[in-house]
């Protein structure tokens, strides 16, 4: 049976395995190490400039080669897995993805280093959608959400931790161990997968070359704006200007041929025209958002304003964690009982409950008011996610659920980009405007101890003291800026609530 007529019916796995919680265990694992390297690395990037001879501005291909890589990929997942074969796309990536780990850590040079993170990247890109096709694969309709609900504890709570656990590997070992760190986790991983994981039939699916190069192109475009923007200060750079007009072109141009095209298309035109399925990728885009912008601020935060250590900031961030698991196992219990679309209200509407609690910190506070929004919000966001998955599966054929898995993630992790873009670049230009605006204000009168207008009569002390008082006042703008950042989010995630009405309960399995 191919791919295409592969259905399961009520109580019947479309791939039924005898190990299936083995097998769970080891598509989570896969999962888990590839959603970790997304920002694991990042923490890791200063340490690496040094060992691998590159300056401060070449050092970030590290992390923007990697990103790059997946999301011209990805969109691939689906034709790969039919031409190859699910289990064998799957286990080459989980083989790949723990070589070119291993390959990444051993690096000596950028060039390498480079290379390495690209291939990582590309092994990377097919894991996470095919990873939730095994799930639902293997498991029979009703216990569908369930699936996802687990599947979504591993997307959501591993890049939480995922700075945190680079920043204690560097630390206390070395900046290589955020790459070997993937081999004990991946090596059983695969020997798990090879004994047990079932594949679908084979099929001869063009692919559709000008749709995949146009988007691949706009894709990488549009990826590399986004990376490059802020350090490039966006459109007055002509770099900026060409991958701007680079994206939007060739996404246009991938656009309309999707529509008007009477070959065969990288996606299928019902797939896409699905309204659940559409409305979902859209809120998979916003969870990226809001998930991948906090998370990108958080650390930094209570590092540098807060001055908390790397290992004081992860026991912050856990009751987030904690959160997610929560909402994970109670919205799956809910699934047949709620309706969906008032899932996704609540998390929603939970979440900017806690970025609004996030708008009202202070420089001078204990960590209850983090602990609670952290908490808050962590709820909030898994609240959000299986809810978004199950909707966008609810009215779509199984035979799209390779392809239909590989847009949502593309979705998500464009989302994270756009998000992690955005919140840095708000952040540091509030901070530059608000450290204008506070030191225009600082005068004598507003400081008894010295005159900075008469601070270079007392010559290095005068200068010790002028420094300080700078530092204070680039602490109070920068929080200020962060408070702005919680405020954009929260905006942001009120404008996209209207979307829950367009979206269709979903039908229940026949019993």
């Amino acid at each position: 049976m191919s791919e295409s007529t592969q259905v399961s019916s009520a109580g019947t796995a479309a791939m039924p395995v005898k190990h299936k919680t083995l097998l769970t265990i080891a598509v989570m694992g896969a999962t888990i190490i590839q959603i970790l390297d997304s920002t694991i690395a990042n923490v890791a990037v200063p340490h690496m400039q040094a060992s691998l001879g590159a300056t401060r501005e070449t050092v970030t291909w590290v992390l923007t080669s990697y990103i790059l890589a997946g999301a011209v990929a990805m969109p691939l997942t689906g034709w790969l897995a039919d031409r190859v074969g699910s289990r064998n796309l799957f286990i080459a990536s989980v083989i790949g993805f723990t070589i070119t780990s291993m390959l990444c850590g051993i690096a000596v040079n950028l060039t390498e280093m480079v290379i390495f993170r690209i291939l990582q990247g590309i092994c990377a890109a097919f894991i996470g959608p095919l990873s939730q096709t095994i799930l639902l694969d293997i498991n029979p309709p009703e216990r569908g959400p369930k699936a996802m609900a687990l599947w979504g504890m591993g997307i959501m709570v591993a890049p939480i931790f995922g700075p945190v656990i680079g920043g204690y590997l560097t630390e206390s070992y070395n900046w290589r161990w955020v790459f070997y760190i993937n081999l004990p986790i991946g090596i059983p991983t695969i020997a798990l997968l090879m004994w047990l994981l079932p594949t679908r039939a084979i099929t001869k699916r063009r692919l559709d070359y000008f749709g995949f190069a146009m988007l691949a192109l706009g894709l990488a475009a549009l990826q590399l704006m986004l990376d490059r923007g802020q350090g490039e200060d966006w459109l007055e750079s002509w770099e900026i200007r060409i991958q701007a007009i680079v994206a939007i072109s060739a996404l246009w141009l991938f656009g309309v041929h999707m529509v008007t095209s009477k070959g065969g298309t990288l996606f299928d035109r019902n797939m896409l025209m699905n309204r659940n399925f559409a409305s979902a990728t859209v809120f998979s885009m916003l969870i990226g958002v809001m998930m991948y912008g906090i998370f990108a601020l958080l650390p930094p935060m209570l590092q540098s304003i807060y001055g908390y250590t790397v290992f004081d900031t992860g026991v912050l961030l856990a009751p987030r964690g904690l959160g997610i698991l929560i909402a994970m196992a109670v919205s799956s219990r809910l699934n047949g009982i709620v309706d969906p679309r008032l899932l996704l209200l609540v998390g929603f509407s939970t979440t900017v409950a806690s970025m609004a609690m996030m708008t009202g910190w202070s420089l001078e506070m204990e960590r209850g008011p983090i602990l609670i929004a952290g908490l808050v919000q962590g709820i909030g966001m898994g609240m959000t996610f299986m809810p978004t998955n199950l909707m966008a599966f609810a009215t779509l054929s199984p035979q799209y659920r390779t392809d239909g898995s590989s847009v949502m993630y593309l979705m998500r992790s464009m989302g994270g980009s756009i998000g992690i873009s955005m919140t840095t670049t708000v952040l540091t230009r509030s901070i530059q405007t608000n450290h204008e605006a506070i030191a225009g204000r600082v005068t004598s009168s507003s400081i008894a101890v010295v005159d900075p207008a008469t601070a270079d009569r007392w010559g290095q002390y005068g200068d010790t003291a002028l420094r300080v008082m700078d530092l204070e006042v680039t602490r109070q703008a920068a929080m200020i800026a962060y408070l702005n950042d919680f405020k954009l989010m929260m905006l942001v995630v009120l404008a996209f609530m209207p979307l829950i009405l367009v979206l269709r309960p979903p039908k229940r399995p026949s019993s």
